[in-house]
C-alpha cells in the first residue's frame, strides 16, 4: 500500500510541477483565460461520460471497473483537443486543470489524513445514536469541510451499524454529512469558498442560510429516524442487536488533527501558484508516513476510493468545460430572472456538473442581471445588502449603466448558495465526497444502489420534496 502511495505522490507531484512550469514558462496564464463560443456538439462527451457512469456498471460492472479510466481519459481528450486545435484556447484548459489539481489536492489530502485517525464509538447503533452522529457530522462539516467530515466519520459510522447496515444508512450519510451539512461556512463546501474569495464575507452565508439549513437537516434526520427505527425493530426481532457487544471507545492517530488544521488553513492561500496544493501534499505525505501501520489496518485504509474519484473527475472536469462556457455565454437568453429560477437552475446543474464553477457562473449571471460586476467589491456589498447603492454612490437612475439593485437582490446569492450545496446530494457525482463514501461502503460489502437507483429510490422521493418546500418557503 505504501508503494501505491509513493507512486500516486510521484504522479500528482509531477503534475503539480508541470503545472507550475506551464504557468511560468508559457504565455498562456490561466488568470487570462477567456470564454469563446463553442459548438453544441462539444457538450456530447460530457453527456456520454455521465451516461457511462450511470449505465455501464449496470450493464457490465466487471467491464466498467477495468475500463472506466479509458472512458474518462478518451472523452476528456476529445474536449482538450478541441480547445487546443480548434479554439486555440489553452488558457481556458489551464484554468480548469488548475481547478482540478486544487480539487484533488484538497479531497486527496483530507482522505489520507483522516484515514490515519481511528475513531471507535461505543453503542449498539440505536436510531437515536445514529441521529446524534449524523447531526454532529452536519455541524463538523462546516469546520472540516464535507470531505474531511465524511472521511473522518464514515468508518466509525459503518462500524457502529455493522450488524444491521443497509444502503439507506450510507445514502442519508451522503445527504447530511457529505453535502447539506456544509452549507453554513466557506470551509464547508467549495462553492461557498469561491464566493468568499470573490468578496462574500465569511459569516454572510450563515446569517442568511442557517434557518434553511436547519429546516433541511431536521427534516432529513426526522425521516432517517423513522426509517431507522423500523429497521432497528426488525433487527431486534432477529436478535441481531441483543447479541451485539458494544465496541469500547477508542481514539488513535491524534497527531493527524495537526495535519488537518494545516490543510484547512492552507485553503486560504491563493498565491503564489500551487503553494496551497504543495502544502496539502506535504501534509498528506507526513501524515501517511507518520501514522502507525496498525491504525491504517484498523481503518481498512487503501487508495481505491480516491483513485476512482481522481480518474473519473479528471474526465468530468475536462468534458464539462463546453457546458459551462455555453451556460455563461447564453444565461441571459435563457430567461433566468428570478431567485426561484436561479435556485432550480443552479441546483439542476450542480447535481451533474461540478458545483463550484456552476456557482460562479450563476453568481456572475445574477450580478449581470443587476448591471453589476461580480469582481467589484462595492457592487458585492450592494447586492448582498451590506450597504445601499446610495451610500456607496452607485445609484444614479439617469446613468446609462445604472445598477438595478433592490433590497431583495441578496436573495439571488442566497438561492445560488443553497442550491449549489444542497443539490450536490442528488447524484453520486454531485460532490467529491459522494463517490468516496460510496466506494468505502462497497469495500465494506454494502451493496449500494446504482446511479439511477440512487436517484429513483432516494433523490426523487426524499430530496426533491424537501427542495420544493425550500423553494416554496424562501424563493417562490
Amino acid at each position: 500500500m505504501r508503494t501505491d502511495f509513493k507512486r500516486s505522490l510521484l504522479i500528482f507531484g509531477g503534475i503539480g510541477l508541470a503545472l507550475v512550469l506551464l504557468f511560468t514558462l508559457t504565455e498562456h496564464s490561466f488568470e487570462h483565460a477567456i470564454i469563446k463560443p463553442v459548438e453544441p456538439w462539444t457538450i456530447l462527451p460530457f453527456v456520454l461520460l455521465l451516461g457511462s457512469i450511470a449505465v455501464a456498471p449496470f450493464i457490465n460492472r466487471h467491464w466498467w471497473e477495468h475500463n472506466y479510466p479509458k472512458v474518462s481519459y478518451a472523452l476528456g481528450a476529445v474536449v482538450v483537443l478541441y480547445y487546443i486545435i480548434v479554439l486555440d484556447n489553452v488558457p481556458r484548459l489551464l484554468l480548469t486543470f488548475h481547478e482540478y489539481v486544487s480539487f484533488i489536492a484538497l479531497i486527496g489530502s483530507l482522505f489520507v489524513v483522516s484515514g490515519g485517525i481511528h475513531l471507535k464509538i461505543r453503542g449498539k447503533s440505536a436510531p437515536w445514536e445514529n441521529v446524534v452522529l449524523l447531526a454532529m457530522g452536519a455541524v463538523i462539516s462546516n469546520f472540516l469541510g464535507t470531505t474531511g467530515a465524511s472521511m473522518l466519520l464514515i468508518r466509525p459510522y459503518l462500524r457502529v451499524n455493522k450488524f444491521r447496515i443497509r444502503p439507506y444508512h450510507i445514502v442519508f450519510f451522503i445527504f447530511i454529512v457529505s453535502n447539506i451539512g456544509g452549507a453554513l461556512t466557506p470551509i464547508g463546501d467549495p462553492p461557498l469558498f469561491l464566493g468568499y474569495l470573490k468578496g462574500v464575507p465569511f459569516f454572510w452565508v450563515v446569517t442568511r442560510v442557517w434557518h434553511i439549513w436547519a429546516l433541511a437537516i431536521i427534516f432529513l434526520l426526522a425521516l432517517f429516524y423513522i426509517i431507522d427505527s423500523y429497521n432497528f425493530k426488525q433487527a431486534t426481532k432477529k436478535q441481531q442487536i441483543e447479541a451485539m457487544e458494544p465496541d469500547q471507545p477508542e481514539f488513535s492517530g491524534a497527531h493527524n488533527i495537526f495535519f488537518l488544521v494545516i490543510i484547512l488553513a492552507s485553503v486560504f492561500i491563493s498565491h503564489p501558484i500551487m503553494v496551497r496544493e504543495l502544502i496539502m501534499g506535504a501534509a498528506a505525505f507526513a501524515s501517511y508516513y507518520g501514522t502507525k501501520r496498525d491504525i491504517h489496518e484498523k481503518n481498512e485504509f487503501n487508495f481505491i476510493p480516491i483513485k476512482e474519484v481522481a480518474i473519473l473527475f479528471i474526465g468530468i472536469f475536462a468534458t464539462m468545460i463546453p457546458a459551462l462556457d455555453w451556460l455563461e455565454l447564453n444565461s441571459e437568453t435563457l430567461g433566468i430572472v428570478s431567485p426561484a429560477q436561479y435556485f432550480w437552475g443552479t441546483g439542476l446543474l450542480s447535481s451533474f456538473l461540478d458545483n463550484a464553477p456552476t456557482y460562479l457562473n450563476f453568481l456572475s449571471a445574477a450580478f449581470g442581471l443587476h448591471g453589476a460586476n461580480v469582481d467589484n467589491i462595492q457592487h458585492m456589498d450592494a447586492i448582498l445588502g451590506l450597504a445601499t447603492p446610495e451610500a456607496l454612490g452607485l445609484s444614479n437612475p439617469l446613468a446609462p449603466d445604472a445598477l438595478a439593485i433592490t433590497e431583495e437582490s441578496w436573495k439571488y446569492v442566497q438561492a445560488i448558495s443553497v442550491a449549489a450545496v444542497f443539490f450536490g446530494a442528488c447524484t453520486y457525482i454531485g460532490n467529491g465526497p459522494n463517490f468516496m463514501v460510496k466506494s468505502i461502503a462497497e469495500q465494506a460489502k454494502i451493496e449500494m444502489p446504482s446511479f439511477f437507483g440512487y436517484v429513483a429510490k432516494y433523490t426523487i422521493p426524499v430530496l426533491l420534496p424537501l427542495f420544493a418546500v425550500v423553494w416554496f418557503l424562501f424563493f417562490r
